[in-house]
């Protein structure tokens, strides 16, 4: 049946309307919600140095800290602008997939698993298994501690994969596992090991507290990046954070990084090279 004019007339003024109305508008970006709070609210621990730990003044402190601090800098032009929301690790994802944090900096190591869940930020640190000699001790390096062979004990934290996590750097060395970080640096100290096998975050911090007595063994192995991590599908937001950690990292923002690096792990870094930007390399 053919359609009346009036009716065939009203269809075609709707369809105009529909094709004329503006489009709907965009959920708001994690970004305007946040500068409209006025304040950045970061997930991060309370309880490892030196990554999230409380000072004598029980503020927080650490690298993940600071790695907060300069994405509110970045924000706000003051690094203080922060709500801390202290959490376990395992409170690291349901956090930022719940919206109770904006943001989490806490030494999370980023995997394949992990990344279906929250989006990863760029790295900021590049975590690994390192060595750890006394100052005084009998071996200068790595090269001696695997020359030595067989002679060689290393003290490590008491887990499953211990043994094959030394070996794979020092093949024929002795492995002995303890319960407590305290006791590997304490058979360290005593003679009962050469060396120590930890995560080289750790030994940094440790011989930054204790200056003189330790050095490092010059070899690493087990790499893992740790990054930031946000909600998924917030593309502004992301960008926003990546920036802020990337010019901390190679930019403007460079002198807070480094100091900070310097700080919790007693290393300075180079400045980045002027002129064509590294990354591209």
């Amino acid at each position: 049946m053919a359609i009346p004019f009036r009716a065939h007339a009203l269809l075609l003024t709707t369809a105009m309307m529909v094709a004329a109305a503006p489009a709907v508008a965009q959920d708001k970006s994690k970004l305007d919600e946040v500068l409209e709070r006025g304040h950045l609210v970061l997930g991060t621990g309370s309880t490892n140095a030196p990554w999230h730990f409380k000072s004598v003044d029980d503020k927080l402190q650490g690298f993940d800290v600071d790695m907060g601090r300069i994405i509110a800098k970045s924000l706000f032009g003051d690094p203080d602008k922060i709500e801390y929301v202290t959490q376990s690790s395992d409170a690291r994802i349901p956090n930022i997939t719940t919206g109770k944090v904006d943001v989490t900096c806490q030494f999370m190591t980023v995997t394949g698993e992990r990344a279906q869940q929250v989006a990863f930020t760029i790295p900021y640190y590049r975590e690994g298994v390192g060595l750890m000699l006394k100052a005084d001790g009998d071996y200068a390096d790595y090269e001696a501690l695997k020359e030595a062979g067989s002679s060689v004990t290393v003290s490590v934290l008491q887990n499953v994969y211990a043994e094959d996590m030394v070996h794979a750097a020092l093949p024929e060395a002795s492995v002995d596992q303890y319960e407590s970080v305290d006791l590997i640096y304490q058979a360290l100290e005593s003679g009962r090991s050469d060396a120590v096998a930890t995560d080289q975050s750790s030994l940094a911090w440790y011989m930054t507290q204790n200056p003189d007595r330790y050095r490092d063994a010059g070899y690493g192995w087990n790499p893992q990046s740790y990054s930031c991590a946000v909600a998924r599908g917030d593309q502004d937001w992301l960008n926003f954070v990546n920036t802020a950690l990337h010019e901390a990292m190679t930019g403007v923002e460079f002198n807070f990084y480094a100091d900070s690096f310097k700080t919790w792990f007693g290393k300075d870094l180079q400045p980045p090279q002027i002129g064509f930007p590294v990354e591209y390399k």
